[in-house]
């Protein structure tokens, strides 16, 4: 088997993984690199990236094409599929070759598994014209969306919710952070240019620079020296609710891996304390590198937030950043398998949550100081359901509107909560941001 093949059938394996697992794809791709050949890991991670990101497109081709619902398939075989599926739309490789290469992979799983995974592929090819413009009749369909996210985005987001669903489908860019302590955007993007690599400054949000092209981040110039890092500019808008100010006690809930916790440290370098907690231990230590390669510092400890009395030492914070634990849906065009992984259940069980977290950050905010909550979904019910519950029981919270944000950028749409940054809008993830001040 040639190493094309290889890839295609590990690709397959990754997205099986997740399908039958739940594992997230990182950690499925992962894996597979483990048995692959030197040089296959950037196809590898293209195919499952690619099969993932389609997959709900090709679930609606493949009903078309299927007698018995797609569910019936073997894990391995409707990963494979929509690996080929991918190829094809992708159009670099001839049809007759993606097709073999599928068939022989199938043949893995059995000699009945390779006729049927050729002639489904081969039924597409003759069909396909008639089968792409039924395709694009339904906009969840068209731009690979479970049916129940197209619904939450139709009723959550009634004016908005087709262009989501494409932003969501398309390929996110590479926004970065330069430390604002040692330079400013226009000047890196100037190093960037000197080197050949296109960029641009995003002047409404302070220090963010978008890459023309995502690059490897070792070849951009003092990354290891932790000049520049890889934010999405939707995150680095927690500075202008936060407006943090010397001499504060900041504690950012939730930390990891760290982004945000950065970001503080180089905005304000005056606080008088950055406290950085996460529940888990193996995802602060990835804190711990943001801040050593940055030269930064912030206390890290391990601990629940929805647990203050465990670990709190009972002094106020003047800031706290509760970036709640959410469904993630404003990031899945980084994380396409999100949408695999994820379902109507979990938007269910999330804002208890993150109504009990708002709770106990709120225990230990200092009067006159201000809670900043923020998510990176769209879906109301983490975001302002999860307020206006918390505000009917909290008679000595005052919503702080984004009009009074110093420097909030003009993008985003507002409630009387908040601020949501829906995916796509300046090119940024899907945000949600409130700020909360204690009377």
């Amino acid at each position: 088997m040639n190493e094309a093949a290889d890839a295609r059938g590990l690709a397959a394996r990754s997205v099986a993984r997740v399908l039958r697992d739940g594992v997230t794809l990182e950690v499925a791709a992962q894996s597979a690199l483990l048995g692959a050949a030197p040089g296959l890991a950037p196809a590898i991670r293209s195919l499952s990236y690619g099969a993932i990101r389609g997959f709900y497109r090709h679930e609606a081709i493949l009903a078309r094409l299927m007698s018995q619902p797609v569910s019936a398939l073997q894990p391995f075989v409707r990963a494979l599929l929509s690996v080929a599926l991918f190829e094809l739309e992708d159009a670099r490789t001839p049809a007759y070759a993606i097709v073999d290469a599928a068939v022989n992979s199938a043949k893995g799983a059995g000699a009945r598994t390779g006729g049927l995974v050729n002639a489904l592929l081969r039924r597409f090819l003759r069909e396909r014209a008639a089968l792409e413009a039924d395709i694009r009749r339904d906009p969840a369909a068209r731009h690979a969306a479970p049916a129940w996210l197209a619904q939450l985005l139709r009723a959550d987001w009634p004016d908005h919710w087709i262009g989501v669903l494409a932003a969501v489908d398309a390929q996110a860019p590479m926004w970065l952070r330069v430390d604002s302590r040692r330079t400013a955007a226009d000047e890196f993007v100037a190093r960037l240019r000197q080197m050949g690599i296109g960029a641009r400054a995003e002047p409404r949000v302070p220090y963010s620079v978008v890459l023309d092209q995502p690059c490897d981040v070792h070849d951009l110039p003092g990354f290891d020296a932790g000049l520049v890092s890889v934010q999405d500019l939707g995150a680095q808008c927690v500075a202008f609710p936060l407006a943090l100010q010397p001499g504060q006690r900041v504690l950012d809930a939730c930390a990891a891996p760290g982004g945000k916790t950065a970001l503080m440290a180089e905005r304000e370098s005056g606080l008088r304390e950055i406290l950085a907690i996460d529940v888990d231990r193996s995802r602060l230590s990835k804190v711990a590198e943001n801040l050593q390669r940055g030269a930064l510092r912030a206390a890290l400890q391990v601990a629940d937030a929805g647990q203050p009395a465990a670990w709190w030492d009972g002094v106020p914070f003047e800031r706290i950043l509760l970036d709640a634990p959410c469904s993630g849906l404003g990031v899945i065009r980084r994380h396409p398998d999100i949408r695999l992984r994820k379902s109507p259940a979990d938007m269910e069980k999330l804002p208890r949550l993150q109504g009990r977290l708002l709770q106990a950050a709120w225990s230990m905010l200092a009067r006159g100081g201000r809670l900043v909550y923020a998510t990176c979904t769209f879906a109301r019910r983490e975001n302002h359901d999860v307020l206006a519950a918390f505000l009917r029981c909290a008679p000595d919270a005052e919503i702080v509107p984004p009009a009074r944000w110093p420097g909030w950028p003009d993008f985003g749409q507002g409630d009387e909560l908040g601020q949501q940054i829906l995916p796509g809008q300046a090119g940024a993830d899907g945000f949600y941001y409130a700020a909360v001040n204690k009377r």
